[in-house]
């Protein structure tokens, strides 16, 4: 079989997304996909949702912060944003999602965008609360762990 002629190929945009979490939490692909699905599927029903034809390509996760790549067709960039913005929670792990830039291919996206900082971070020992705790630093912030979870502070909360 064929391929279809350039011209009458679907045209795609992909957007560059960066996903953040407690430094503990266990993020994947195929969870981030079916977030994406049902808030994009509650946002614009069934019809919209597969109008828009989000889709998560690879995935990079590592102390905290993921890389993906989310494919939408032309014309619905703004919807998969806004699909996007409504992500508060992935396998029950609460997460924050930023776009950082959409391209017209997957090459152009990943070089301009996405520049691996999934992974870029250290442990150190701080005190905190008159404890010495252990805390995750990725570029000013810190995850300081502690009983009951995690505890999000900036290098200012300790000088």
């Amino acid at each position: 079989m064929k391929h279809l002629p350039k011209h009458l190929r679907p045209r795609r945009r992909y957007l560059a997304v960066e996903i953040e979490t407690w430094p503990d939490a266990d993020l994947a692909r195929g969870p981030f996909q079916r977030e994406l699905w049902y808030a994009a599927q509650n946002l614009y029903g069934d019809a919209g949702s597969a109008d828009a034809d989000l889709t998560v390509l690879g995935f990079d996760y590592a102390d905290g912060i993921a890389e993906t790549v989310v494919r939408a067709r032309r014309g619905h960039v703004e919807d998969a944003r806004a699909a996007l913005a409504c992500i508060d929670a992935v396998g029950g792990d609460p997460v924050g999602v930023r776009v950082r830039g959409v391209s017209g291919t997957v090459r152009a996206c990943s070089e301009r965008y996405l520049h691996g900082r999934a992974g870029i971070s250290e442990e150190r020992t701080v005190v905190f609360e008159n404890e010495s705790r252990t805390a995750v630093v990725r570029d000013s912030l810190l995850d300081v762990g502690g009983s009951d979870g995690f505890t999000g502070a900036t290098q200012l909360d300790f000088e």
